[in-house]
């Protein structure tokens, strides 16, 4: 699925925009500095000057070392640093300032689009879930483990540590997570606490729900978009550093849902690209429900965490209810 030209305009304002902003921000600092640093002006006046003078002589056929007006400027910038510092100014006060210092607010990094970018186009086409919009109520700052006890804690306690582990090491390892259990246990949580992470950290991140997912991929199949933006949509779903398929069983299974999956699990895994699965199915009723050669897949290639408790959901409610009455 391609971008159409109003939304890579879009995007490509937002990062004008951006620049925008960060050198009216540059600016203001510059007046302050100006405004409560002697000197300041002068120096950077001064070598500005230098650079003009030192270009006319160039032209008028002088010939010239260069590095003589190297070290000028090297000797008035590292005099400018000096007052800075001696004014209580931290020494990268003035340097501009990026939302993406990879890319420079630019979305390009040579000719090949940067993280951001990618990232950009993914919450364009695909981000129905909304998945900024979850992280700010599913995020490892809230994440509790008040609500388990005995074998559901410990249960708990090493899902959570071996997400931490899958995004310490997502750079370096491929891998894969499989969360499954108990309606209302923490599944989707953890797994939006991975994703926003992950995706904090530059990497590409998709977040579908299961039925989501597949009606997107049966859209695509069954729609009379051109070949080249079919295939467009397969290479992002396949191709994004991490895809997160929530509430594995919820869609209407049938031979296109298993066949697709199947791919999508396949293919990823031919690339190297990580998925984490949650499903409130047991593993049992996941081999019922799918070919023997997904489930095959998934415990062979996937890190089986199983969550079990009470449904979080509802004692939240309860006790939201509790506190009103209280009141």
């Amino acid at each position: 699925m391609a971008l159409t030209n109003a939304q890579y305009d879009e995007i490509m304002h937002e990062y004008e925009e951006r620049r925008a902003l960060h050198r009216s921000e540059l600016e203001d600092r510059q007046r302050q500095v100006y405004e409560n640093v002697p000197g300041y002006k002068e120096l950077e006046d001064e070598s500005a000057s230098a650079s003009v003078r030192f270009g006319k002589r160039l032209l008028s056929g002088e010939k010239l070392d260069r590095n003589i007006l190297k070290n000028q400027l090297a000797e008035l910038a590292r005099q400018k640093q000096l007052l800075l510092t001696e004014a209580q100014f931290a020494s990268d006060y003035l340097e501009m300032g990026y939302t993406c210092p990879d890319c420079k607010d630019t979305g390009y990094i040579g000719n090949d689009k940067c993280h951001c970018f990618k990232q950009k186009i993914i919450d364009v086409l695909y981000d129905k879930s909304n998945l900024k919009a979850l992280a700010r109520q599913a995020n490892f700052k809230l994440l509790s483990d008040k609500y388990y006890q005995g074998e559901d804690l410990k249960r708990f306690l090493g899902a959570k540590k071996a997400a931490e582990d899958f995004i310490n090491s997502f750079k370096d390892h491929y891998q894969n997570l499989f969360i499954y259990g108990t309606v209302g246990t923490g599944k989707s949580f953890l797994s939006v606490c991975v994703a926003n992470e992950l995706l904090k950290r530059g990497n590409s991140v998709i977040y579908f729900s299961s039925s989501g997912l597949f009606q997107l991929l049966a859209d695509n199949a069954f729609s009379s978009n051109k070949k080249m933006d079919r295939q467009s949509t397969y290479d992002d779903i396949y191709g994004c550093d991490l895809l997160v398929i929530d509430d594995l069983g919820t869609e209407l299974t049938n031979s296109f849902v298993a066949t697709e999956l199947f791919s999508c699990i396949n293919e990823r895994d031919l690339r190297k690209k990580s998925t984490i699965i949650t499903t409130n199915l047991s593993l049992e009723q996941l081999q019922a429900a799918y070919s023997d050669r997904i489930f095959s897949r998934i415990t062979s290639n996937y890190r089986l965490l199983k969550l079990s408790g009470q449904d979080i959901r509802k004692l939240k409610k309860l006790a939201q209810k509790e506190s009103e009455v209280l009141q």
